[in-house]
């Protein structure tokens, strides 16, 4: 009855697979668009592959083989690191790159401390007696990247995709362009104010060895064809990818629908995994991507025992 109810209340969405072939491995030409008139939470996970428990060696060095990055824009920056908040457990710092693809010109703020023209802040948590950077957001176009703790048998894990929360736009590539950032230490929460209008909040609710879970709310839906929120990837092969297979459930249906990515046009979600099933050269540890829990009110608790997708059913961990 619970589950009756649950899944009457959930909303799906509109997904429309922009994805394109490339040579380049180092190319985000994943590009997955999620658009809704009503959703205003929505839940994001990232964990970790099926096959992370047989993994023996790691790959994560990047691979510019076919790559003429020539014509990338970029802007000079003086390089510089910052330190807003940190306790035993975690920390937050923010860089400034030599360089980057877009102006560093958004503001950070953490309580009374305010910092202009971060590249990139860095989320990081003390695990086993090691520093472990969880979580990134790069400020000037809107980008986040999330991870689990590394398994027990790894020391170490891979990022991989990445992700888009609030209004899309294109500007050479899909960005949301932010006019603020802030981080509530108390609440791990990060509150993006658009430049389009609005705001979202961003909360780290779990991290463990299995999954990062990340609950967003927005002060009102963002209606258009746009989008809310976007999965960005980068698949040459399936044995050169971030992500290769795709999994949906769609309102209705009895089970989930699977497919390559490079194949799936999209369609109406009520959920989204997207990732890979067998290892491959790039970024072999690399997280799977979820995307569910949409709804037009708050965000509901996460249940105690989540239903998996397909792919994470067939975990070794």
């Amino acid at each position: 009855m619970v589950r009756a109810a649950l899944a009457a209340d959930e909303l799906s969405v509109r997904v429309s697979n922009r994805s394109e072939p490339v040579l380049c491995a180092e190319k985000d030409n994943v590009d997955v668009r999620l658009a809704s008139d009503r959703v205003r939470s929505f839940r994001v996970q990232a964990v970790h592959p099926a096959y992370i428990g047989s993994i023996v060696s790691d790959r994560w060095a990047p691979d510019f083989t076919s790559c003429d990055m020539s014509s990338d824009p970029s802007f000079a920056a003086q390089a510089r690191r910052v330190t807003f908040w940190e306790t035993t457990e975690f920390w937050l710092t923010g860089y400034t790159y030599p360089s980057f693809w877009r102006p560093g010109s958004v503001p950070f703020r953490v309580g009374d401390r305010v910092e202009h023209g971060l590249h990139v802040v860095q989320l990081w948590m003390l695990h086993q007696e090691r520093a472990e950077e969880i979580l990134v957001i790069y400020p000037p176009d809107g980008y986040w990247r999330a991870r689990p703790l590394p398994p027990p048998h790894m020391r170490w894990s891979a990022y991989g995709s990445s992700f888009l929360v609030g209004p899309l736009e294109v500007q050479e590539r899909p960005i949301v362009a932010l006019k603020e950032i802030s981080f509530d230490p108390e609440t791990r929460s990060f509150t993006l104010a658009f430049a389009q209008g609005g705001s979202a909040t961003v909360r780290l609710t779990t991290i463990d060895q299995d999954r990062q879970v990340l609950d967003v709310g927005f002060d009102r839906a963002v209606a258009g064809e746009g989008g809310f929120a976007a999965l960005r990837s980068m698949y040459a092969t399936a044995f050169n990818c971030d992500v290769a297979r795709v999994a949906w459930r769609a309102p209705g249906t009895p089970g989930w629908g699977e497919g390559a990515i490079m194949d799936w046009k999209g369609g109406e979600a009520s959920e989204l995994w997207a990732g890979r099933l067998t290892a491959s050269r790039h970024n072999t540890s690399a997280p799977d991507m979820v995307f569910g829990a949409f709804s037009d009110g708050p965000m509901r608790p996460a249940p105690k025992t989540a239903e998996k997708s397909p792919a994470q059913a067939g975990s070794s961990r």
